[in-house]
């Protein structure tokens, strides 16, 4: 069946368009929260702030713009993401993290889910102090009492908890990653705004720019649909076994790993944390204290170099991508389940060999998916540290191009896997 006809089945199924059009609602909603601003609050001289900062360009964009508009939801989900890290990285370190994430089943993710809500909560708190407070050291807000503080800060950590709330609605009621998605709708949302500008400043003398980036955003178009659909088949066999008066098993089929499992969210981790010190370093500009004040922008200075940023962001996202993987996918487990439903490898022992295996062929895609990742990731960098051209839209639009397509692909891959069941269960 073409995609076309997949598509027709969509809006035949009726759970599966009840689905899609929950995460629509889900959608319509985040961008009524993104322009309700907090109370009090004067917006009217941040737009120029966010053009100028890289940083801040990319938390606005990634919050759908809620952040320059000073919204409820003005963090988005990075205290959300945040906290997810923070817990996953500490199941590298306590065995109790990781026996509760991999071992205890659903009702363990339930638990370590649970964990990173109750820690998103300190995180907004420290998050929208931290912001409020630069606004006003930047002079962008008028100065702030203390009760309007408070109760902007709990107004801010509200819109977090809810955004992070629609998130996990998403993921159980509708299809898809809820927090991929409800940042895929965000860059999307700024989408005929950034072609907006465009059209009102296009320069002729700038075509050769344009033609640039959209060769580039061709490349990584092909690249991203390239990563996200190669995988490596590893052939497994099924041993005969008798039971009774039938015979079960003695067929061959195939283990798929994807080259690059992790999708996203490498991705997303590595932006959050890459943003993490231009955070600081803004917060800490104006500080009173000359020692810190310089350092602060010598480290803005620092992270405004476009080789710099690229070659940080490369690592980061290539270190993730093996990092999220090894949270999700432990060969071991996996090597356990096909000998008990007696299955091997052929050529393979089962068992603990079969496991080294798997996490041989799992590391060996690994690197190329995410070196290839990570190169698509930066390009824009590379181009932009080549050719000397200062606009961090650039940049920008190259990472929002990437998350996009990757989101895009992850969902029609999760809606044809289901039009897939439905076609099996008419059988």
């Amino acid at each position: 069946m073409n995609w076309f006809g997949k598509l027709i089945l969509i809006f035949k199924d009726r759970q599966l368009r009840k689905k899609i059009l929950f995460v629509l609602f889900i959608f319509l909603v985040f961008r009524l929260a993104a322009n309700i601003p907090i109370p009090g609050i004067d917006t009217e001289n941040l737009q120029k702030f966010f053009n100028e900062s890289q940083v801040f360009g990319l938390l606005n964009l990634f919050t759908g713009g809620a952040m320059s508009k000073l919204s409820i939801v003005m963090l988005g989900l990075g205290p959300y993401i945040t906290a997810t890290i923070i817990l996953q990285l500490l199941t590298m370190i306590f065995p109790a993290f990781e026996k509760l994430y991999k071992e205890e089943g659903e009702q363990g993710k339930q638990k370590f889910n649970q964990y990173a809500r109750m820690a998103t909560v300190p995180l907004a708190i420290l998050q929208g102090y931290s912001m409020l407070i630069l606004f006003q050291r930047q002079g962008i807000i008028s100065s702030i009492s203390p009760l309007l503080l408070l109760t902007s800060i709990l107004t801010i950590t509200a819109g977090a908890v809810f955004l992070m709330w629609l998130g996990e609605l998403i993921s159980e009621k509708g299809i898809g990653n809820g927090v991929s998605l409800l940042i895929f709708a965000g860059i999307v949302a700024r989408t005929p705004m950034e072609v907006q500008n465009i059209a009102a400043n296009w320069d002729p003398s700038n075509i050769p720019l344009y033609i640039l980036f959209l060769v580039v955003a061709l490349v990584i178009v092909a690249g991203v649909v390239m990563v996200n659909e190669g995988r490596r088949n590893v052939p497994v066999s099924y041993a005969k076994r008798v039971r009774g008066m039938k015979m079960y098993g003695g067929f061959s089929t195939y283990l798929p790993i994807n080259v690059n499992p992790a999708g996203v969210i490498p991705i997303i981790f590595a932006l959050s944390i890459l943003l993490f010190p231009g955070m600081i370093a803004n917060f800490l500009s104006n500080s009173g204290n000359q020692v810190l004040a310089n350092i602060s922008q010598g480290i803005n200075n620092f992270l405004q170099n476009a080789w710099i940023y690229g070659a940080s962001y490369f690592v980061l996202v290539f270190l993730f991508t093996y990092f999220y993987t090894a949270v999700t996918f432990d060969p071991k487990t996996v090597s356990d389940n096909l000998q008990k439903m007696g299955g091997f490898i052929p050529g393979i022992r089962p068992g603990s060999s079969t496991a080294k295996f798997l996490q041989h062929i799992l590391y060996k895609i690994l690197f190329i998916g995410a070196t290839f990742l990570g190169t698509i990731a930066v390009m824009p960098s590379i181009i932009q540290g080549s050719t000397g051209i200062g606009a961090f839209g650039f940049l920008i639009g190259g990472t929002a191009l990437l998350i996009m397509v990757s989101v895009v692909l992850d969902m029609w891959r999760q809606i044809k896997a289901q039009i897939e069941m439905k076609e099996y269960e008419k059988f």
